[in-house]
């Protein structure tokens, strides 16, 4: 199956009216998380003069998504490397125009069992999403404390029960040897039946936490919203998709930041002009359409800012 096949990207028409005032011409974009290709492949299509810098720490997403932009040449280039390292990229190719993150997991890892993304189906609990390094989920429960793992879990899963859970992971007799569907039967047997009756599958939670905390995602994306501000040319746009909370705190948090004046509150005259202004005052959420058109929509948040000017004057 192809990539175009395997991933419908989410709230494409969107982000592409988000990006087309910087886009529009000759520009160059860096799509941050290059997945498969689907937002790429729409920005190509429609800005003709645009060239793309596709990113991904996934080498299964890079080959994917290259055979599918193949028809469009030159003006897309794949890079192998983690979306922090933007300040790399930038050196090798120039200051972009515009940037795009669609943060989270893609279709491609969950839909192929022996990633261990997905408790859906029993695999060995992998969900590196660069498969050529670092340690896998199944080492990281292996050798995590009880606190250590109740805290993964609680933080990054907010999962109330994450104590418990983590006392179910410790006390199994080899914790090296746990697959994705015996994790996903022993969180549920840590959970109370009544707290199991809502919000779907009971170990989504746990799998969502154990998933960033293998790839490092928050602690990247931390690293990776500022140096994309920093990065962008004046009249630069940056455009992130985010599906939790704690992603989206963090980028509403950076942008808000880079459009705050810092003018003490009192001071009649405004002492700096801020070098970013937000494009999106309240994130941008999905609507029933888009939902039930693909269902992964149905927890994104878009925000959007704009550069001004270079640093605080």
């Amino acid at each position: 199956m192809s990539a175009a096949d395997k991933h419908v990207p989410v709230l494409v028409d969107t982000c592409m009216e988000l990006l087309a005032p910087a886009i529009d011409g000759p520009s160059l974009l860096f799509d941050a998380t290059l997945g498969m290709g689907g937002h790429t492949e729409a920005a190509l299509t429609r800005f003709p003069d645009v060239r793309v810098i596709g990113i991904d720490r996934d080498p299964q997403a890079i080959t994917l998504a290259s055979d599918r932009l193949a028809p469009f040449g030159d003006r897309f280039i794949a890079e192998h490397a983690e979306y922090d390292r933007i300040e790399d990229i930038t050196a090798m190719y120039g200051r972009p125009n515009a940037i795009l993150m669609d943060l989270g997991v893609s279709s491609l890892q969950l839909d192929d069992a022996a990633r261990g993304f997905a408790y859906s189906q029993d695999a060995p609990l992998d969900m590196r999403m660069d498969t050529s390094k670092g340690r896998t989920a199944s080492q990281l429960i292996s050798e995590a404390t009880h606190g250590e793992l109740a805290r993964i879990i609680s933080l990054y899963g907010e999962e109330k029960f994450a104590s418990r859970i983590a006392s179910r992971i410790v006390e199994h007799p080899d914790r090296a040897s746990i697959t994705t569907g015996e994790l996903a039967e022993l969180v549920k047997s840590a959970i109370p039946a009544a707290a199991r009756r809502t919000g779907g599958n009971p170990a989504k939670r746990t799998f969502q936490a154990l998933r960033i905390a293998v790839n490092d995602e928050l602690g990247i994306l931390e690293r990776a919203i500022p140096r994309a501000m920093d990065a962008l040319e004046v009249g630069g746009r940056l455009v992130v998709e985010s599906y939790h909370s704690l992603e989206d705190r963090i980028v509403k948090r950076a942008m808000q930041g880079g459009a705050t004046s810092t003018t003490p509150i009192g001071v009649p005259v405004q002492m700096d002009s801020p070098p970013f202004r937000l494009i999106t005052t309240r994130a941008i959420q999905a609507d029933e359409a888009e939902i039930a058109a693909n269902p992964r929509s149905a927890s994104v948040r878009v925000r959007a800012c704009e550069k001004l000017h270079e640093g605080r004057r």
